[in-house]
């Protein structure tokens, strides 16, 4: 049945810009493939187009002929063209909200745009929250987002470089005072670009390092980050001086970007000791010449002369110490006068020296020292109303970023830790098999070996391969403080932590490599946080007892009270969503969150939740707001840190206005509900524990239905392999790290990633929906009491409207007609259509309820521009979907690898990645 797409008004000038560049790129097909390429490509979407508006079986066979009589090389034009096209649409879309803000901030009378930091300032404003309030918040306030290779981005560097070209001839194709000239000019750049997108390879032809990954890491930082972090403080700032103008505003650095690239060990054997310190290398390489770019502008701006102004006694006297110790005299500003010339060439000197001599500075901090000074000096002569916010933005940078740039996370398996122990407490003849014992005795040995200064480590045993590597982590954890500064590395993650004896084992690790410090006296020196990451839903489940367990312990208290008393717990979306089912996942989660604070409460620990989420929906993915409204509320107050996966990096932060609306979203949001009035909170908190009661009940029948198909059908692993393109996605060159754990072929290891690329790609979506409806509907079928109460949740409680609304995201993206051709795939037919015809049924009970809930005639209603993007989008990603079908059962009949198939296979996953703008 068609479904009725609704046009958005505002949307005008998005279409105008996607005709344009749909007609540009129709020229070049027929430019560089001839009109049989262009007419191939038109039938085929004009298909595609008409079965979306009425399905037709006439029309399907037809179209079905068509792809399958295709051969190469117009088969791999076909796909290249549908994959650019997708390429072009994320720009205009980029542009398109580059376009809408830029219109909000025009209109008279602007009160800022919805989910704009102004707008969250009026709001604090109208609803009378006091200054000494928000200082309060804003003091406790931190946002920390961390960027991550896995899944990395999917789409090549070269085609991101072009992209952006494209967006800023777009943004530049809005000036409505360009003359013809200008106009064609720009007309005739944006047909070049496009050009050279066609003519580029879309596929990576090697697989990346990790240290490529670090590159395209610090891509961001490079081209946006470190410009807009300090804008959205600065930002804050002017707004509450505004709205508030008799306070003296202090606003601290609460946003903080971190990274994984180069530090997740966890899976990648690639990830070494020696890759980690050269990652930081690069990290201070870059930020040390941001740094130097800032003084050499404001070495040409800042020309004022002591002829005709009075500076600082202070700035005078570092220049008299200074300038004949740091700089030579060809390196010397020849002008004596020019005071801040003369010190910034110094400040310039000295940073080129950084990590090379001792005329470097020592640490950021003494590198912050010197320009507050030249700020007090500038002070004292230009007019105070109207202070100079280069050297005040400089400032904030370097609070923000030091020498570091970013702090660099460690992560590893629990189990590495574990067999490292094992070994060391051997050689020791403290136990001959760790591993073997009881979770007391672990526990027992530990806190014996923490609450004893002697070393447990052996300076000249031989130990294997893999716990010397684990033992050289920790050295190298060590020196990377004395080198770049303790936030370089300041926090250490254990994947799959299951018990207490986890957790201990890593500060025994620290203790044993000096980072922790035992002394005589029987204090405690910590230098780094430990912290937890509760994966599956049995750990999710087990994590308050293990974390109040920790608690309760004197030598564990210790290393909290070096922490400032505040525990980081890391919170996996992945593995809990594989596990049992998306429904299920986010509330146990939710509710592993609010159990662990209130028990953290009675011992007066702080907590920091780390969400990792993924950029798909099967991953808890979603915007920044969103993440950040789905968490109960109560846990906001001691700071969030979300992952930001490599999926979403180019999609939020490749161009710089998008990087500042994503994160001032993200911020004044963050800002309203760390707020929110007290006795509102107390008044809501009966409805919410009754909301709690009910989706609990929800969970454990969405558990029900999605165990009962993916652990307890015995043909379910078999389908999944078969009607997915999971082993074609192995060899997309996309990331460093292995598609599984260990290499082997059981679900337990296979990551989450993989899992939900392939059925991402193939349509079906499982992993971000399945099961929600059985839960629902369970729910609402007691009694219209039980829907009212499903409906006020929705209306009134975020972490469930949130839920409900990646749901409906998910039900968009996902396609039952074209999840239907891969079921062809599989070679037993009844199994196919058996798990097939499940998939369907839950799809149609997960969409009915969903629609009930929520009022809608139509999925997302409620958001036009999403749902009109992904309505604009499916009919071009279809014939993709039908393409690669065709070429897999190719592929997969053959005898010998056929590497021309293969590419045409990748090529259709890279353009299915696009077009849904999701990988992992």
């Amino acid at each position: 049945m068609a479904v009725e797409v609704k046009i958005n008004d505002s949307s005008f000038p998005l279409r105008q810009d996607i005709r344009m560049l749909g007609q540009m790129l129709g020229e070049i097909l027929v430019n560089q493939g001839g009109d049989a390429l262009f007419d191939k490509v038109e039938k085929i979407r004009i298909m595609c187009i008409s079965l979306r508006d009425q399905f037709t079986e006439e029309i399907y066979r037809v179209l079905k002929e068509e792809i399958s009589g295709m051969s190469s090389p117009m088969r791999m034009q076909v796909i290249r063209a549908f994959s650019i096209y997708f390429h072009l649409i994320n720009v205009a879309e980029l542009n398109h909200r580059i376009r809408r803000r830029r219109e909000y901030q025009l209109q008279e009378n602007n009160y800022g745009q919805p989910g704009s930091i102004e707008s969250a300032v009026l709001s604090l404003k109208e609803n009378q929250v006091a200054e000494v309030t928000i200082q309060s918040v804003l003091n406790a306030l931190s946002l920390e987002l961390v960027i991550t290779a896995h899944p990395t981005e999917a789409t090549k560097r070269s085609i991101l470089e072009i992209q952006k070209r494209i967006a800023n001839i777009l943004k530049n194709l809005d000036n409505p005072i360009l003359t013809k000239i200008e106009r064609k000019h720009l007309e005739e750049s944006l047909f070049n670009e496009i050009t050279i997108l066609w003519q580029t390879d879309e596929l990576r032809h090697n697989k990346p390092t990790v240290l490529d990954e670090v590159r395209n890491g610090l891509y961001y930082f490079d081209q946006t980050l470190f410009e807009v972090l300090p804008e959205i403080h600065q930002e804050i700032e002017e707004c509450l001086e505004n709205y508030y103008p008799n306070y003296n505003w202090q606003v601290p650095n609460f946003l903080h970007f971190g990274s994984w690239i180069g530090g997740d060990r966890d899976g990648n054997p690639n990830v070494t000791p020696e890759v980690t310190w050269e990652t930081l290398n690069k990290q201070r390489r870059l930020v040390l010449k941001k740094y130097r770019n800032v003084l050499n502008d404001l070495m040409r701006r800042y020309s004022h002369s002591t002829t005709r102004i009075e500076v600082s006694e202070e700035l005078l006297h570092s220049l008299e110490q200074e300038e004949d110790k740091y700089v030579t005299a060809d390196k010397r500003w020849p002008v004596a006068a020019e005071v801040y010339r003369r010190k910034f060439a110094i400040m310039i000197e000295r940073l080129k020296q950084v990590g090379r001599s001792d005329l470097g500075y020592k640490s950021a901090e003494a590198l912050l020292a010197d320009l507050v000074m030249v700020s007090r000096s500038l002070s004292k002569h230009h007019p105070m109303a109207h202070e100079l916010k280069a050297i005040k933005k400089l400032i904030r940078q370097v609070q923000l970023f030091g020498f570091h740039l970013a702090t660099l996370d460690i992560r590893n398996h629990s189990g590495e830790h574990e067999a490292a122990i094992t070994e060391i407490l051997r050689k020791v003849r403290i136990t001959d098999d760790y591993a073997s014992l009881s979770e007391d005795d672990k526990v027992n040995i530990l806190q014996t070996i923490l609450q004893d200064p002697r070393p447990v480590l052996l300076l000249n045993e031989d130990y294997s391969t893999e716990t010397q590597e684990i033992i050289n982590v920790f050295h190298m954890i060590r020196k990377a403080h004395e080198e770049f500064g303790k936030r370089s590395i300041s926090v250490y993650l254990i994947s799959m932590t299951k018990s207490v004896s986890d957790l201990l084992e890593v500060l025994v690790l620290a203790k044993e490599a000096g980072i922790n410090r035992l002394h005589a006296d029987g204090t405690m020196e910590s230098h780094l946080n430990v912290a937890p990451l509760l994966e599956t839903i049995d750990d999710l489940t087990a994590g308050p007892k293990i974390m109040e367990s920790l608690f309760q312990m004197p030598v564990y208290r210790n290393h909290l009270k070096n922490m400032g008393d505040q525990q980081e717990i890391m919170l996996g979306y992945s593995d809990g969503s594989k596990d049992g089912g998306t429904l299920t996942a986010n509330w146990k989660l939710y509710r592993a969150q609010l159990e662990i604070h209130e028990m953290a409460k009675k011992y007066q620990i702080r907590l920091k939740f780390f969400h990792g989420r993924g950029g798909s929906l099967g991953r808890g993915g979603g915007t920044l707001r969103q993440s950040i409204l789905s968490q109960p509320a109560e846990t906001l107050g001691d700071g969030v840190k979300i992952t930001e996966q490599g999926e979403v990096l180019s999609s939020r932060y490749l161009l710089e206005d998008i990087a500042y609306r994503s994160l001032e979203q993200a911020t004044s949001t963050l800002l309203k509900a760390s707020t929110r009035v007290s006795k509102e909170a107390e008044q809501g908190r009966v409805l919410v524990d009754a909301w709690e009661n009910a989706f609990d009940e929800i969970s454990k029948k969405a558990l029900e239905k999605y165990q009962s198909l993916v652990f307890e059908d015995p043909d379910f692993l078999t389908y999944f392999n078969e009607a997915t393109p999971l082993r074609e996605v192995g060899d997309l060159n996309i990331g460093s790290r292995p598609m599984s754990r260990k290499n082997r072929g059981r679900f337990e290891d296979l990551r989450a990633i993989p899992w939900v690329f392939a059925w991402t790609q193939s349509r079906q979506l499982i992993p971000a929906w399945y099961a929600a409806g059985t839960g629902l509907s369970s729910f609402a079928e007691k009694g219209e009491q039980q829907l009212e109460v499903l409906k006020e949740m929705y209306e009134k409680w975020p972490f469930f409207r949130s839920t409900i609304d990646n749901l409906q995201m998910a039900l968009m993206k996902a396609d039952i007609t074209t999840a239907k051709e891969y079921t062809s795939l599989v070679e037993d037919e009844t199994i196919a259509k058996r798990i097939f015809e499940n998939i369907v049924e839950e799809y149609q009970k997960t969409k009915e309820i969903l629609l009930i809930i929520t009022g809608d005639q139509e999925l997302l209603d409620h958001k036009p521009n999403i749902q009109e993007s992904v309505y604009r989008r499916n009919p071009y990603v279809d014939p993709l979907n039908f393409l690669q079908v065709e070429l897999m059962k190719q592929l997969r009949e053959e005898d010998e690898p056929n590497e021309e198939l293969l590419t045409e296979v990748l090529l259709t996953i890279s353009g299915i990645a696009a077009g849904l703008r999701n990988t992992g």
